[in-house]
């Protein structure tokens, strides 16, 4: 299969002086350029649209630790975004520390108008946040061209607000060719990924002959590289083609992104540690979910990288010491994007229509996303790794109208015997069965709630009881898309 350019390479590239800087260690000639703005020495100020009315819910955002994260608890796509936006107004760094554009963030500005982010930190929509793409990230930089290009036509600027990592890895076109590849020998076996490239450019880096961002400061060497990648492929699928042609063309290419790309690339390590030592509020936005962890998730139908709180210092090269707080989002059913287990799954009519009531199809494949209730051994499982601080509930709003609503609480076995913890082993969770608890539901249309005590009572009381189940309060209910259908808890 010959390797051709995809459509997200934007045309025409604008052509920057390229910076000296650093890579690796290694100190290219000139002097070092200022890749960013500084930091304000003002402390962060909140816009007050999203304000909570409640002295405690003030005083627990006014509160939150220097270094916060916020986290994936299930499969993805449980609104890590949205919130994410709303906290960057109170942090003056946001980070993506892991994963690529696999990853699909939906949010919302004030006006409405929606975006859907891959690759840069959802923090980008707050004029002054800083954002930082990490080491543990990698970059397939056409797809990052096209974001940019498109929030900055939505009147965003990326300009001085965008930090790349020297160290993160670079995915390519040809990372894309092998992952579909790859899921077609699979054939029925298939993981089900979003043939983003994630996997293949991870193995890449893991067995270390990928490229990083660095090497785009060292074209010399790039193109012999570049080949070793491509003829690796070619000997491994019989399918992938390529020539001294393609080989030409994709080094010309990527001369122009390396002039492009120059002043967001800076050691982003030294950044994260300075932000930290002057006193810099900084929130981590994690991509995926601890359910597709590589070590903790549902192997292999997990993602390539560490979506749980260990890839938070992995992926930005801080230390574990300075991380305070970690808030987990929940959604208030499960969803799942692919193949893999999913004890909680509902195949009929009601999974029908949480999928079409939350629209819950892809941001970043379109695929429709299966549907079923909130598993509580999952949710436990996921904070026992992560030992959140506390959890964003969000799509709440989705369950109105249903007539009962089920909790997930405890697994076991055919012959009857109660599962303790979440099975690593996947034909037992395969056939696992689930026991299941029943609460009421609501009929109420919960969209424009902005108080907690508003909200119908058995929607309390299913608010509650996951707190029970879980040990870990519910601070941030999500009832709506937009920024402001967010209730305080």
């Amino acid at each position: 299969m010959p390797l051709a350019p995809l459509s997200l390479d934007p045309a025409p590239f604008p052509v920057l002086r390229p910076a000296a800087g650093s890579c690796g260690g290694r100190v290219l000639p000139g002097p070092a350029p200022r890749l960013c703005r500084p930091l304000r020495a003002d402390p962060v100020v909140p816009a007050t649209a999203e304000e909570p009315t409640s002295a405690a819910a003030r005083g627990r955002l006014e509160s939150l630790s220097q270094v916060a994260g916020v986290l994936g608890t299930q499969w993805g796509d449980e609104g890590k975004g949205k919130l994410v936006d709303v906290l960057a107004q109170r942090f003056d760094v946001v980070a993506r520390c892991q994963g690529g554009a696999n990853a699909g963030h939906t949010i919302y500005n004030s006006e409405g108008k929606k975006f859907s982010l891959h690759l840069v930190p959802s923090g980008i929509l707050n004029e002054n946040t800083q954002c930082v793409i990490g080491n543990g990230a990698v970059v397939h930089l056409p797809g990052f061209f096209k974001e940019i290009d498109g929030l900055e036509s939505n009147g965003i600027s990326c300009e001085g607000r965008l930090l790349v990592s020297d160290r993160a890895h670079l995915l390519f076109d040809l990372h894309q060719v092998v992952d579909g590849l790859r899921e077609a020998e699979l054939g029925n076996s298939l993981i089900g990924t979003t043939k983003r490239g994630i996997g293949p450019c991870y193995s890449n880096k893991v067995i270390r002959n990928g490229l990083r961002v660095c090497d785009l400061r060292h074209m010399d060497t790039f193109g012999a590289k570049l080949n070793t990648l491509l003829r690796d492929a070619a000997l491994r699928f019989k399918d992938f083609e390529y020539d001294s042609k393609i080989l030409k063309e994709e080094v010309e290419k990527y001369k122009r992104f390396a002039e492009r790309l120059e002043p967001f690339i800076t050691d982003t390590v030294h950044f994260m540690n300075e932000s930290i030592l002057q006193k810099k509020k900084i929130l981590v936005e994690g991509g995926q979910a601890t359910m597709l962890d590589i070590d903790f998730g549902t192997y292999p139908f997990v993602t390539s990288s560490s979506p749980s709180a260990g890839g938070i210092c992995t992926g930005l090269g801080i230390s574990p010491r300075s991380l305070g707080d970690i808030i987990g989002v929940v959604k208030a059913y499960t969803t799942r994007v692919g193949s893999g287990p999913f004890p909680t799954e509902l195949l009929g009519k009601t999974g029908d229509l949480l999928r079409a009531s939350g629209m819950e199809f892809g941001t970043t494949t379109g695929r429709p996303r299966r549907c079923g209730w909130l598993d509580i051994v999952a949710l436990k499982y996921c904070c026992q790794i992560n030992g959140f601080s506390s959890l964003n509930l969000t799509k709440l709003d989705v369950l109105t109208g249903l007539k009962e609503i089920k909790l997930g609480i405890s697994y076991y076995t055919d012959d009857g015997n109660t599962v303790q913890s979440f099975p690593a082993d996947l034909d037992l969770l395969e056939q696992i069965k689930v026991k299941y608890e029943a609460l009421p539901g609501w009929e109420e249309d919960i969209s424009s709630i902005q108080d907690y005590n508003d909200l119908p009572e058995t929607a309390r009381r299913y608010v509650e009881r996951i707190e029970e189940l879980v040990g870990i309060p519910i601070h941030y209910i999500g009832v709506g898309p937009g920024r402001d259908a967010l209730i305080y808890k």
